[in-house]
Formats: structure tokens, sequence, C-alpha cells
């Protein structure tokens, strides 16, 4: 009878036993679901935002090349610029060069052929031409005795290739007071004429060198706005071209980050899918078994019950229920 007790004894001890395993089993399997779960939400949301981050900075290096792009056009567009404008200013400088020393010619000329004419009708506003500086050798030869040998009579203006006709002197005064005063009236009609030549020639010269003033300073001011634009746009160029290499940069380690939390992801599945494997059959039983334990260690308590002197009425039920 001893031995009969002792044996249910040992079998509701083991019961709790199985009870007690399974209880620390479906804690540990519900505790390494829960954090497999979290972790895959947590690299689920780490994913979603490592391709939001890559997104974002596709789009940027995007609009930086093509930032990029434009500065590079704007740059060398400027500088094309630059160099047709150098081009313009030369051309029309020389074209100043040339108008004006035509334009100064013609003044001296006329300003010669009219003085000329004052030699006979006014000799008070004639102007003798300025007394011929001698050369060593000709003060030589004057001081020796000798003559110098007679000068060619003025042939044009000096570096305009403008030549004069040259005459002889103008011809005596007609005989008649009548002849001389129609003369000298035609003489101060062209002296007038030359002088109005004269006065727009001068004022021509004036609005030439007011043009190529202001030609001038708009090419410096367009040269300096040029420089500094340059400038700006050679440093925003470095900038941009820094921020599209790390962009670059940036972009590879979201990549090589995303493959790695993808790696880290299966891995975490496959635990999961490990877990479950062993835990579900447990936890979608666990209260079946737990109940059907109860139960036993139930009946064995009441068999040890009766064995021990109990009601046989109780023994008869425990022996039903647990058959």
């Amino acid at each position: 009878m001893e031995k009969v007790i002792v044996m249910i004894d040992n079998m509701v001890a083991l019961l709790k036993k199985e009870q007690g395993d399974d209880d620390a089993k479906k804690e540990e399997c519900e505790k390494l679901i829960d954090e497999q779960e979290d972790n895959i939400k947590e690299l689920d949301v780490a994913l979603g935002d490592l391709d939001k981050d890559k997104e974002e900075t596709t789009e940027e290096l995007a609009t930086t090349k093509d930032e990029i792009k434009a500065l590079t056009a704007g740059i060398k567009n400027l500088d094309k610029q630059v160099g047709e404008a150098t081009v313009n200013r030369q051309e029309e400088h020389e074209d100043y060069s040339a108008n004006l020393a035509a334009n100064t010619a013609a003044v001296e000329l006329i300003g010669f052929a009219k003085n000329r004419m004052q030699k006979f009708y006014n000799p008070k506003m004639y102007k003798a031409p300025p007394k011929r500086e001698l050369s060593e050798d000709e003060r030589i030869t004057l001081n020796m005795g000798g003559t110098l040998a007679p000068t060619a009579a003025p042939g044009g203006i000096a570096g305009t290739g403008i030549a004069l006709a040259q005459k002889g002197a103008p011809p005596p005064p007609p005989e008649t007071f009548g002849a001389y005063s129609k003369k000298s009236e035609e003489s101060n009609g062209v002296l007038t004429m030359m002088d109005m030549l004269i006065a727009d020639l001068d004022k021509e010269i004036t609005e030439m060198e007011f043009e190529e003033k202001d030609s001038q300073a708009e090419y410096e001011q367009f040269i300096a706005d040029s420089k500094e634009k340059r400038t700006q746009d050679s440093k925003s160029l470095a900038d941009k071209e820094g921020a599209k290499a790390d962009a670059e940069a940036h972009l590879e380690a979201v990549g090589e980050e995303i493959l790695r939390k993808m790696k880290e992801h299966m891995a975490v599945q496959d635990t999961l899918k490990a877990t479950h494997a062993d835990c579900d059959w447990l936890l979608e039983n666990f209260d079946t078994r737990k109940e059907a334990r109860a139960g036993e260690v139930d009946s064995l308590k009441k068999a040890k019950a009766v064995l021990s002197g109990a009601d046989f009425s109780l023994l008869q039920v425990g022996h039903i229920h647990n058959h």
C-alpha cells in the first residue's frame, strides 16, 4: 500500500514538473517571439527610413548634377561673352582711332588752307610756320658761310596721307576796286565755310571721344562684373562638386546599410520561423495540457486519499475519471 502511495506521489511530482517545464517553455517562447517580432518591426521601420533617405538623396544628387551642368554652361557662356566683348571693343577702338586720325588730319588740312588764304586776304590773321630747327650739319654749313639747300614746299599733313596741292602765290588783286571787293567777299565766304567745317569736325571729334570714353567705361564695367560673377559661379561650382561627392558617398553608404539591414531582417525572420516551429504546438495546446495534468493530479490525489482510508465512493469516482 505504501508503495502505491509513493508511486502516486512520484506521478504527481512528475506531472507538476512537466507542467513547470511547460510554463517555463511557454514563457520563453512568448518572450522570444515578442522580441523577434519587435526586431522585425524595428528593422521594417529602419528599412523604410533608409529607403526614404535613399530616395531623397537620389533626388538631391540629380538636382545637384543639373545645377553643376547649368553652372558649367553659364561659366562657358560668360567666357564666350567676355571674349566677344573684348574683340568688339578692340574693333570699336580701332575704328575710333582711324576716324579720329582722319578727322584730326582734316581739321589740320582745312586750317592749313585757311591760313594760306589769310596770308593773301587777311595778312594780319596769317600765322607764319615755326622756324625750322637746323641740324648740326646745317649749322656748321651756315657758320662756314655756306647756304642751305631749299626745302620742298609742304606736301601734306604728316602721317595722314593727305596731300596739299601746291600752287604759286595768289595772283595779284584785280586793278579795279569792285573786282577786288568781289574777290574779298568770295574769300570771306570760303573762310566762313572752312570755319563751319572745322566746327563740325571738332563737334564730331568731341562726340567720338565721348562715345569712346563711354564705350570703354561700359566695357570695363562689364569685365569687372563678369569677373565677379565668374568668381562666384566658380565657387558655387566647387561647392556643388563637393556636395555631389558627399551625396554619392552617402548614397553608397545607405545602399550598404540597406543591404545589411535586409540580411539582418531575413536572419530574424528565419529565427522567428524556427521559434514558431519549436513553440507553436506547445502554445496552441498549453491550456489543454495544463487542464489534463490538473485532472490527473486531482485523480491521483483522490486515489491516494482512498488508499489512506477515505470513502470508497470517492475511489470509485476517481477510478472512473481516471479511466
